[in-house]
């Protein structure tokens, strides 16, 4: 039996990854029922060297905030059209009910309409100076390339926080799915290609600590770190960033 294969998703391509192929097991019968190109290292310089160069690139570096906005909605309205498929793969790939992954999924997409209308209303300041000859204002500026990790459990919810306010922002991502339940993630990439994002603003890559987090983690180019997952692994990625003193922002676990 053929299992149906994804593909990461690197510079608005889609290709498989350098290192092993390998199986996503459903927890329901554990089987595998979906493959997988796992990524390397090569694979996440590369990953991050389209998300520089898309910093630097006028099809988004000039970019009006509208129309980043607009490019969120787009990506809003294909993941509401979509939310039962990917519901579906997040239940097979996670084991999750159905009923609670297909509402998820679709409530996921208010999440980006949200932050696409936070899009243009990213404001600057002017601050009072005693010399008149002078004028002081502060603008906001992209910080630059965000690497997201996000854990096998809610992907999609949670990589909405960390994406949507990033692209609002005009920054370039690198979206690294668990290993574990990479498919909804993997299948995502398809909509994002599909919403007119410029090559390299948004990377979808996968693989295990040693292949991928860790080279993603500790990269000099990466400008700030979102992470979502156990406390121990949090320690390694704050170590891993402190070299290159990359922001980091941590949701860890604990009870609510």
């Amino acid at each position: 039996m053929t299992l149906p294969h994804y593909q990461l998703y690197i510079d608005g391509a889609f290709c498989d990854g350098s290192g092993a192929i390998m199986t996503s097991i459903n927890p329901a019968d554990g089987h595998p029922w979906a493959s997988f190109g796992a990524t390397t290292p090569a694979d996440v310089d590369r990953a991050i060297a389209a998300a520089k160069r898309a910093q630097n690139d006028p099809a988004w570096r000039d970019m009006t905030q509208t129309q980043r906005g607009k490019l969120l909605f787009k990506l809003a309205d294909l993941i509401e059209a979509h939310a039962g498929e990917l519901g579906r793969l997040e239940t097979s790939d996670s084991g999750k009910l159905l009923a609670e992954t297909a509402s998820q999924t679709k409530y996921v997409a208010d999440y980006y309409r949200y932050y696409a209308g936070l899009a243009d209303k990213i404001e600057g300041a002017v601050l009072p100076i005693d010399k008149p000859d002078m004028h002081v204002f502060t603008t906001r500026m992209p910080i630059g390339v965000v690497a997201a990790v996000v854990p096998w459990n809610a992907q999609m919810f949670l990589s909405a926080t960390k994406l949507g306010p990033a692209l609002a922002a005009g920054c370039s991502v690198i979206l690294k799915a668990s290993e574990i339940a990479p498919i909804p993630m993997l299948e995502f990439a398809k909509l994002i290609d599909r919403a007119g994002f410029p090559a390299g603003v948004v990377s979808v890559i996968t693989g295990d600590a040693e292949n991928c987090a860790i080279p993603l983690t500790r990269h000099p180019d990466v400008d700030r770190i979102a992470f979502t997952g156990g406390p121990n692994t949090a320690r390694h990625v704050v170590r891993n960033s402190a070299e290159n003193f990359a922001v980091t922002t941590l949701e860890l676990g604990g009870k609510s």
